[in-house]
C-alpha cells in the first residue's frame, strides 16, 4: 500500500503584473509552507498583514472571478494561481500579495506552472490526505443548467462541457484525464469575455486592467461603429470594424475549444478550495465560478461528515496476508485471533478485515439476548492489526511478539454486532525506536467508523 506525502515548493518565486478588476501594478509570491497548511493567502500591503485561509466558505463573490475575504479583507482572481498549485500537486503554500487581486499575468495559469517548475516541488513527510469519492455527489442550478457531478474514479480527472450562446463557441467540450497534463493541455488557456459583456463590467467597476494581452475577446453581436469605439477607447485599444465579427486578441487561439479548456482551469482553481486533494471525477456542464463554489462548500460538508475515511476494500482481490500467514506471525489462537486477512500494507499503513459471526465466543455471555462485540476486544483486533504491520518490519518476524505498554483515547461510536465486516486501519504515529511503536487505530462497519483508539506497543524476541 503506498502512501502519497504532501509537497510544497523547494523555494519561492514572484510574479509582477496588474490587476485585471483593478488595474494596479501588483506582485504575488508563493512560498514553501509546513506540512498541513494548506494554501493560505496574505495581504502584505495591509496592516497587521492578515492572512486569509483558501477554503470555499471564505468566498464571497463569484460574478468574475473568485473573491475571498474575512472581515473587511479580500483578495480577489485567486483561481488561476491556485489551480496551478492544485494540479501540480502541491499541498502547502503561503501566498502573499500587496494589493486586493492576484495579477491577471497573460489570463492563463502557464506562467504559474513555469514558475513552480523552476523553483521545484519538494516532499514532506506528512501524508498526502486524499478524499476518495465512493458515491456520486451532485450539485445542480435549475435556472443556468449548471450542474456539477462528482463520480468515484482513482484519480482526480475532469470533463466541462460549455454552451454559450454564441455562434462562434456555441457548444464545446474539454477533458483533463490525468493532472500530470495540466501544464501543457490546460495552464496555457486563456481568460474570455464577450463583448456585449464588457460595458456592464466596465460599469460595476470591474475590468480595469483589461487588454488584448490578458484575455480572449469575442464579438459575435454586431453593434454600431461608435458605440464599438466607445468601447475600445474605454479599454485602451485600437478601434476595430464593427462589421468583423470574430475574436479579437494579439495571440491566436492555442485550442478551438481555448474557452472551454479556460473554463475547465478556473473549475480546478476552484476546487482548490475544499482543501484536500481528490480521487474522483468531476463532470460538469456549463460550469462558472458560482456552481463551482456551490459544489466546493457541498464537498467540504461532505468531508466533515466523513472526516476518516473507510479503507476500499474488495473482497474479490487476493489478501497480501491471509489467516495461515497471519498464524505465523502472531501467537494468538482461538478464540482469541481477531484478523482473518490482511488486504494492504506499507511502510506506516495497514488495512486488515474481520469477519463477525453469530458463532463467536464471547456472543454467549455479552449479550446472549442482544449480542454485542466488547470494546475490549475491538481495541484487541486493531492492536493485532498493527502487530502486524511492525512485524512486517522486522527480519524473522516469526520471532518476536508485540505486546501492549499504554492505550489511549478509545472511543466507541456504534456497536457492533453478528453479521459486521469490520475494517481495520492501523497506522504507525512515529518510526519504531528502541522496540517501541505508536499507533492510530480506527475501526470501520460500511463508511462509518465504530471505534479508535491510540496505543504504544513493544517488540519482544521470544524466548
Amino acid at each position: 500500500m503506498e502512501t502519497s506525502k504532501q509537497k510544497t515548493l523547494k523555494g519561492s518565486f514572484s510574479l509582477c503584473g496588474k490587476g485585471l478588476h483593478t488595474g494596479l501594478s501588483l506582485t504575488v509570491t508563493f512560498n514553501p509552507a509546513a506540512e498541513n497548511t494548506g494554501y493560505k493567502i496574505q495581504r502584505i500591503d495591509l496592516e497587521g498583514e492578515p492572512i486569509i485561509d483558501a477554503v470555499a466558505e471564505k468566498v464571497i463573490d463569484t460574478q468574475r472571478g473568485t473573491v475571498l475575504a474575512s472581515g473587511d479583507i479580500r483578495i480577489s482572481t485567486v483561481e488561476h494561481g491556485l489551480a496551478a498549485l492544485f494540479a501540480m500537486g502541491i499541498d502547502n503554500c503561503l501566498i502573499q500579495v500587496n494589493g486586493p487581486e492576484f495579477p491577471i499575468l497573460d489570463g492563463s495559469a502557464a506562467m504559474y506552472v513555469d514558475k513552480i517548475n523552476n523553483v521545484g516541488i519538494v516532499e514532506q513527510n506528512a501524508p498526502k490526505d486524499y478524499y476518495i469519492i465512493r458515491k456520486k455527489i451532485e450539485v445542480k442550478d435549475e435556472q443556468t443548467g449548471s450542474c456539477i457531478t462528482i463520480l468515484p474514479d482513482s484519480q482526480f480527472s475532469i470533463t466541462a462541457m460549455c454552451s454559450f450562446e454564441s455562434k462562434f463557441i456555441n457548444s464545446q467540450f474539454a477533458t483533463l484525464d490525468d493532472m500530470s497534463h495540466f501544464p501543457q493541455e490546460i495552464a496555457p488557456a486563456r481568460t474570455f469575455v464577450f463583448v456585449r459583456d464588457i460595458e456592464p463590467l466596465l460599469q460595476a467597476n470591474l475590468i480595469k486592467g483589461g487588454d488584448l494581452d490578458n484575455a480572449i475577446v469575442i464579438y459575435e453581436r454586431q453593434t454600431t461603429q461608435d458605440r464599438l469605439d466607445k468601447l475600445a477607447d474605454m479599454l485602451h485599444v485600437p478601434h476595430m470594424n464593427a462589421n468583423d465579427l470574430g475574436y479579437i486578441q494579439h495571440k491566436p487561439l492555442v485550442w478551438d475549444n481555448e474557452c472551454t479548456r479556460h473554463k475547465l482551469l478556473d473549475i480546478i482553481g476552484d476546487m482548490a478550495l475544499i482543501g484536500k486533494p481528490i480521487k474522483g471525477r468531476i463532470v460538469a456542464t456549463r460550469p462558472g465560478h458560482t456552481i463551482n463554489n456551490k459544489f466546493a462548500r457541498l464537498m467540504r460538508k461532505e468531508i466533515r461528515k466523513h472526516e476518516i475515511q473507510a479503507p476500499i476494500y474488495d473482497p474479490n482481490e487476493e489478501p497480501i496476508m491471509d489467516n495461515n500467514r497471519i498464524r505465523e506471525l502472531l501467537p494468538h489462537r482461538y478464540p482469541m485471533q481477531l484478523v482473518d486477512k490482511i488486504t494492504a500494507i506499507g511502510p506506516t499503513s495497514i488495512v486488515g478485515i474481520k469477519n463477525v459471526t453469530a458463532n463467536e465466543p464471547f456472543f454467549q455471555g455479552h449479550f446472549p439476548q442482544e449480542p454485542v462485540m466488547p470494546g475490549v476486544l475491538q481495541v484487541e483486533a486493531m492492536a493485532q492489526c498493527g502487530g502486524l504491520l511492525v512485524l512486517n518490519q522486522v527480519e524473522e518476524p516469526e520471532k518476536w511478539s508485540t505486546y501492549f505498554l499504554n492505550i489511549d483515547n478509545v472511543k466507541f461510536r456504534q456497536k457492533v454486532v453478528p453479521g459486521d465486516t469490520l475494517l481495520f486501519k492501523v497506522e504507525l504515529l512515529h518510526p519504531v525506536r528502541h522496540g517501541i511503536s505508536s499507533m492510530k487505530g480506527y475501526m470501520f462497519v460500511g463508511d462509518r467508523v465504530v471505534s479508535e483508539a491510540t496505543f504504544t506497543a513493544q517488540i519482544v524476541k521470544n524466548k
